[in-house]
Parts: structure tokens; C-alpha cells; sequence
């Protein structure tokens, strides 16, 4: 049976693809779902629509994730953090002391869930951050932490 696909479904298609599925699939889990409908000359013209709204996001998305890169690209971001003599922190700097540094210091807004700091930063110093803005952009920032 075709189905257009009105919701992202794992493992099977995204909003607005065109599926073939064995029919009890389609009757018994994907349509009392909504997760998609039968395909006919106007939900074709429907799903047409969803697929190239759905493409235009996902263009804008990227764009949005490469505008933050060049600007993040090459830029040192510096967080003050509380630290003993030896130079160990009391606590430690995880991704949502990262993303407000970066809007202190870039006046970007980059989402936590994006950044990834591994292992966290216990220590005094230069470290490498990884920044994920879109599964195709990822780069690193240098952050620089200093004794407040």
C-alpha cells in the first residue's frame, strides 16, 4: 500500500515521503497513528508540499548552523571560573556555562545541547570545545579558562 508519511517515522521515511508498506502495517499502526495517510492525486499534491517546506527548513537550518561557525571560527571565548592554587576548579565548566560565555563574549546564541564538553573542564587553561549547530556543521572553540 503507498502512504504518504505525515510525521518523521525511524527507519522508514520523513514527513511528506511517498512509502510502500504491507497493508497491515499501514492499517493497523502507521494510519490510527496519524503517522500517514493514503496516497492519492491530492495528498500527492499535499505531500509535494510538505516535502519541499520540509527541504526549505532544513536549508535554512544549515545555513543558520554555517552563519554560526564563521563567526565562532577562529575566536577565543574566555570563561572566569573560581580555582584553588594548584589550579584546579572548584566545580567544573559543562555546556550551558560554554553556550552563555559564547553569548557574553560572540553575542551568538548557540543551544547547550549542541555543545559537548568531554571530559568536563576541572582545570585552569586552554581547552578544546566541540560545537554541533547541524549533523553536517562541527567544528571546535577555544576556551580559555581563567582564575576569577
Amino acid at each position: 500500500m503507498k502512504l504518504i508519511l505525515t510525521q518523521d517515522v525511524p527507519e522508514l521515511g520523513k514527513k511528506g515521503d511517498v512509502v510502500d508498506v504491507a497493508d497491515g502495517y499501514a492499517r493497523n499502526y502507521l494510519v490510527p497513528r496519524s503517522l500517514g495517510v493514503k496516497a492519492s492525486d491530492g495528498n500527492m499534491r499535499q505531500a509535494e508540499r510538505m516535502r519541499e517546506a520540509r527541504l526549505e527548513s532544513e536549508r535554512r537550518a544549515r545555513e543558520e548552523a554555517d552563519r554560526i561557525k564563521e563567526a565562532l571560527t577562529g575566536t577565543r571565548v574566555v570563561i572566569a571560573a573560581r580555582a584553588g592554587d594548584e589550579g584546579k576548579l572548584f566545580g567544573s565548566i559543562g555546556p550551558g556555562d560554554v553556550a552563555q560565555a559564547i553569548k557574553t563574549f560572540v553575542g551568538l546564541d548557540v543551544a547547550r545541547s549542541s555543545i559537548v564538553v568531554q571530559p568536563p573542564i576541572r582545570a585552569i587553561g586552554l581547552h578544546e570545545v566541540t560545537v554541533r549547530t547541524h549533523p553536517e556543521v562541527e567544528f571546535q572553540v577555544a576556551l580559555d579558562v581563567v582564575p576569577a
